[in-house]
């Protein structure tokens, strides 16, 4: 190998390479040979050490290398981690606050239930009140009715004169009085003796109002009911008077029943002056004479719905817009 190279390195440089200097067969070549050798083991060495020297320039590379990237992931790792972990108290931050508001919301929901079970609870409660509070309004409309009713009964031989003056020497004897207002209007319901038997007899209210310019009623009460009746027919069928002076004799009746009547004062006149005959009825009944035929209505609102289904009677009986038009 050794010749090999030194023939190479002849031929390089243009020199004839002989057995003699091949093998060193002269001292020239022999000097000549020893030089190349030795140039050629420096070139060899200087070879060997670049090698080497390349050799550790590629460790240290790999050596270097394997430290950045040992670096850089270490770094990225502890990155990662650290995300990791602000991630997962992120995580456990969101699901204490998930379960926070899951308890809030299952205690409103409690609540709402309880809201919702009180509030079913009074309207139960409301609606048997109101079933209560019905029942007692019709109880009471019952029990009204029939102490009104009652107190009717108990004045059935009671006779109201409405318009006797009011004076001294009337009011001090109005049983005197009422014999004569009999002996002038109706003679003839006169009982045996020229008289009629009167139980008692008063004004009403008892003490005197001296705002009001009206008289006082009279309210008398006779033994006989029959009698009384016959007294009431006649005030029925003319005017009574006393002295000239125009008088009513009417029903006493309890102050509920004259109310109902009153409320059909404005509807009896107007009927009156469309000739219907109208009358009231015990307790507080309207009867008309319409069309051949009578009718009869215990409500003002029956009457109403009656008028209106009538072409003759439709809008005549606008209780409201009578109202207006008297103000």
């Amino acid at each position: 190998m050794a010749h090999m190279a030194q023939n190479q390195a002849s031929r390089k440089k243009g020199k004839k390479v002989t057995i003699e200097n091949f093998y060193g067969g002269s001292t020239q070549g022999k000097e000549e040979n020893e030089e190349e050798i030795q140039k050629n083991s420096e070139h060899a060495s200087q070879n060997g050490n670049y090698q080497q020297a390349l050799e550790d320039l590629k460790l240290e590379l790999i050596e270097k290398m394997e430290t950045y990237w040992k670096e850089k992931w270490e770094k990225e790792i502890s990155c990662l981690t650290d995300k990791t972990a602000q991630l997962e108290k992120e995580l456990e931050a969101s699901n204490r606050r998930a379960d926070k508001a899951e308890k809030q919301n299952q205690s409103l929901m409690t609540r709402i239930k309880h809201l919702e079970e009180s509030e079913m609870i009074k309207q139960q409660e409301s609606i048997k009140q109101t079933q209560i509070i019905n029942e007692l309004e019709e109880n009471i409309k019952y029990l009204t009715e029939k102490v009104t009713d009652l107190e009717n009964r108990g004045r059935r031989e009671n006779l109201r004169i409405i318009g006797l003056p009011e004076k001294p020497e009337v009011n001090n004897k109005l049983d005197i009085i009422l014999q004569e207002i009999i002996k002038e209007n109706c003679p003839h319901v006169l009982e045996q003796g020229g008289k009629i038997e009167i139980e008692r007899i008063h004004r009403t209210p008892s003490i005197l109002n001296p705002q009001k310019t009206t008289p006082r009623n009279v309210i008398a009460k006779f033994k006989s009911f029959q009698v009384k009746e016959k007294i009431l027919q006649e005030a029925k069928k003319k005017s009574f008077r006393y002295k000239g002076a125009p008088i009513r004799i009417t029903h006493d009746l309890a102050a509920n029943t004259l109310r109902d009547r009153k409320a059909w004062n404005t509807i009896f006149r107007k009927a009156r002056e469309l000739g219907l005959q109208p009358r009231i009825n015990y307790p507080a009944k309207l009867t008309i004479y319409f069309q051949g035929k009578v009718w009869a209505f215990n409500k003002i609102e029956d009457f109403q719905a009656f008028a209106k289904k009538r072409p003759e009677l439709s809008g005549k009986f606008d209780i409201q817009a009578q109202k207006a038009r008297e103000t």
